[in-house]
């Protein structure tokens, strides 16, 4: 029998951003994470533009430092133990992360994490400077490296920073074996197109309603896709011991080039008793109510 329990979140609305929070949780024993972001990719930005905030070779070295601290971390010894340690590396939902590595080395589970190395260049996706600085800076990553069972893949990734500090993973997920990244518009300078912030809550708000059986299916105005992973998992996942999410973190997004909507987020239960952290990259059609999975990643 599924248990539901009592939340903690962070409610932050944000409008008009390339990024939305309606739910942040957060554990419980460590600061709050940063709120918000924003989103695009390759396209070098005009000279004017990068001057006022985060370029495109700067995301990638942020992504290069990240991946590196974080590979030292996990050389560590019981590095899930230690709140600075996590801190250091992690905001939102993947900060759950981490905390449920405790629970893997109480039953006697290795741990969840690999070592990332990354092959080739990987993929920026980078929203105007002045679409994030208030409430700090945000990007979207591709990079192709080794899935936790050896599998070369390419995954998404979601960096956060607030208040100059250095960039934080929020989320990530592996790309399924038959999909793939979709172009994104970009504007006049080569930045990412907002997205749907509208449809953005009403894509998460149905995931939520579906994972957690509670309003009857497409109530959001969307529905998911009947090939998508969270329909073949749900049904293995809940007669396990499944906990309800209770919210999602940011949700990371852009407008696609054929008029479409790029998400992604991390969807979190109960932040004092957190064992499940579910990934999503969500691709909706243009003029489209259904919701279909690029990739999807269930850490538990």
């Amino acid at each position: 029998m599924r248990v539901t329990w009592l939340i903690v979140a962070l409610v932050v609305s944000l409008s008009g951003c390339g990024a939305v929070t309606d739910l942040v949780a957060h554990r419980a024993d460590a600061p709050s994470p940063a709120s918000s972001p924003r989103t695009t990719p390759t396209a070098a930005p005009t000279p004017s533009a990068a001057e006022t905030g985060l370029t495109l070779s700067q995301a990638r070295q942020a992504l290069r430092e990240w991946v590196s601290k974080y590979n030292a971390t996990l050389r560590k010894p019981k590095w899930w133990n230690q709140n600075d340690r996590l801190d250091a590396l992690f905001v939102e939902a993947a900060l759950h992360e981490g905390v449920i590595e405790r629970n893997h080395e109480i039953f006697g589970s290795k741990p969840g994490h690999k070592p990332i190395k990354v092959t080739g260049t990987p993929t920026i996706y980078l929203p105007r400077p002045e679409r994030q600085r208030p409430i700090g800076e945000w990007f979207i990553a591709q990079a192709t490296y080794k899935d936790t069972k050896g599998h070369a893949r390419p995954h998404v990734l979601a960096f956060l920073s607030s208040a100059g500090q250095p960039f934080k993973l929020a989320v990530a997920t592996p790309m399924h074996w038959d999909r793939r990244m979709p172009k994104p518009r970009l504007d006049a300078d080569g930045y990412i197109t907002d997205m749907d912030t509208e449809a953005a809550r009403a894509v998460a708000r149905e995931y939520q309603n579906f994972w957690n059986n509670e309003k009857k299916e497409g109530a959001s105005g969307y529905r998911l896709a009947k090939d998508s992973y969270s329909r073949k998992a749900f049904p293995a996942v809940y007669k396990g011991a499944y906990v309800a999410f209770e919210g999602h973190g940011s949700i990371f997004g852009f407008r696609t080039a054929d008029g479409g909507s790029f998400f992604l987020f991390g969807m979190v239960n109960n932040p004092k008793h957190v064992n499940q952290v579910l990934s999503e990259a969500l691709l909706v059609p243009r003029g489209g109510r259904t919701i279909q999975e690029l990739g999807a990643d269930w850490f538990s």
